[in-house]
């Protein structure tokens, strides 16, 4: 799925980070990050494409796939999104990287957003794939939103209950998520569900996404405020694609949304489902290379 791609094994502060590495050919970098329940498996039908122009590097987020899961903390800190984005900017730091953009699907976006808000100089465009701001979500959640998106609230209850069942049944819980959207399971190939699958196997390996979750409820929604209050604003450019056939097209007006925090926005929707880049990897790709100038 990734011809010339390296392994990417790099320890930040004791948390193993894992992935895949493009090709290192002196090319502007472009870090991938991945959403729910996936890994960074999820760009193998874009970036292959990407790496004729960029240095593309491919991580797990903590708490997902190959990537370390240390404890989350009183206040799930080590799995807020600002731990994440310093996580980004140390990575890619210890890749030569200072200065780099970045596209973030579904949980991933949002570390992309953070990274953006709190590293402009380290960041140069961010795009945002699926997703509204997270404390807008939560605060307009309602009867839809809260069906629609059920498993937000099934992972942020206490310990060890959403853990100990989704790593009872990982195929049943990660088919479950994702069959459930437009597409159903066709876009994902026997090998890619595997991947996915093996995330959430056991208690232990299904705990870093529920402590993702608790952080976006909790922690990572004081930082959101504590932004706003300070009328902090994401200066990076920021492209917003979402899909024509979910749920932020259905409920949310994300370019009105990331509007109210940010200074530069672009973007619009995309005939597919939730899984942009693995749905309509052709249309994502084009617009990765408009958006950076490739």
């Amino acid at each position: 799925m990734f011809p010339d791609f390296q392994p990417l094994d790099v320890e930040l502060d004791g948390v193993r980070v894992r992935g895949r590495l493009g090709p290192s050919t002196g090319r502007p970098p472009l870090l991938l990050l991945h959403g729910h329940p996936e890994t960074h498996v999820m760009w193998h039908r874009v970036a292959p494409q990407l790496a004729r122009q960029f240095d593309v590097v491919l991580p797990d987020l903590r708490g997902y796939g190959r990537s370390g899961r240390p404890a989350p903390g009183p206040d799930h800190a080590a799995y807020s999104k600002r731990t994440m984005a310093r996580d980004a900017v140390e990575l890619m730091a210890a890749l030569g990287h200072e200065r780099f953009a970045v596209v973030g699907h579904d949980r991933g976006a949002r570390v992309a957003a953070r990274l953006a808000g709190d590293h402009p100089d380290r960041v140069s465009a961010a795009m945002l794939l699926d997703v509204a701001p997270t404390l807008d979500m939560y605060e307009a959640t309602d009867r839809a939103f809260a069906s629609a998106y059920w498993h937000w609230f099934f992972l942020i209850q206490p310990a060890p209950m959403p853990e100990a069942l989704a790593g009872a049944n990982p195929r049943g819980y990660v088919e479950g998520v994702m069959g459930a959207r437009h597409a159903g399971l066709a876009p994902f190939p026997p090998e890619v569900l595997d991947e996915y699958v093996a995330g959430f196997d056991g208690a232990e390996r299904a705990a870093g996404a529920a402590h993702d979750y608790r952080a976006a409820n909790g922690i990572d929604l004081e930082h959101d405020r504590a932004d706003r209050a300070a009328g902090r604003r994401i200066e990076v450019p920021l492209r917003v694609l979402w899909a024509r056939h979910g749920v932020i097209e259905r409920l949310f007006d994300p370019l009105a949304l990331w509007g109210r925090i940010a200074d530069e926005v672009s973007g619009h929707a995309v005939d597919c489902g939730h899984y942009l880049p693995e749905e309509a990897p052709d249309e994502i790709v084009r617009e990765i290379r408009e958006f950076l100038g490739a």
